[in-house]
């Protein structure tokens, strides 16, 4: 039987069925180069397949990181300290799961230790893990604050993500100035309306 006590955080969600090979991969890049129209054995495009392969994995890092893992580390000399923890202006790169085209822009996070905390850049860690793969905006601030709130177990958590979509803006609608907010709001932070209106005052989005 499963110790609940001790058990990590179950968010990593990936796939672990067995991935393609790299020169799989690459044929697949020399297919669609050769579906938009072009020749993939021309002299600039032969090296395409390598680059977009290579450029994949540091785009979809993600999936071979563990949340559980950044955030196993806490420290629980607090020294009385029970106000909010922020994190202001973190990057967001990531790719939207419906044309895999980039969204950019930032994440905001805090929440409101209780006996523990984590070191800040294990925070940014995790906005990455969840920011490299392939997500929607709304479910990626749902699993950062789900993250944060499994592992340090706190008062309440509060995420904002403030991103430009280039789906939108390099095609379809084709509106660049439109950024999408999305927030996540768990204990406390959900509760108390106050709360809320200071986090979005200090993060500056109020």
């Amino acid at each position: 039987m499963t110790n609940d006590a001790t058990k990590k955080p179950t968010l990593k969600a990936v796939n672990d069925a067995p991935r393609p090979s790299k020169e799989e991969a690459m044929d697949a890049v020399r297919t669609l180069i050769a579906w938009a129209g072009d020749n993939p054995d021309r002299e600039g495009l032969k090296d395409t397949p390598k680059r977009v392969v290579q450029a994949y994995r540091e785009w979809f890092r993600g999936y071979d990181m563990d949340p559980a893992e950044e955030l196993s580390r806490v420290f629980e000399d607090v020294s009385g300290y029970d106000d909010m923890v922020i994190l202001r202006e973190i990057d967001i790169e990531s790719h939207c799961e419906h044309h895999i085209a980039p969204f950019l822009g930032k994440a905001y996070v805090a929440y409101l230790p209780t006996e523990k905390v984590v070191g800040i850049s294990k925070l940014v860690k995790v906005v990455e893990v969840f920011s490299k793969r392939l997500q929607t905006q709304e479910t990626m601030t749902a699993q950062i604050a789900d993250a944060i709130d499994e592992a340090l177990k706190p008062r309440g958590t509060a995420v904002m993500v403030d991103a430009v979509h280039q789906c939108m803006t390099t095609r379809g609608v084709h509106h660049p100035d439109v950024s999408t907010i999305t927030t996540q709001f768990t204990g406390e932070f959900k509760t108390n309306p106050s709360l809320q209106d200071r986090f979005l005052k200090l993060i500056g989005k109020s």
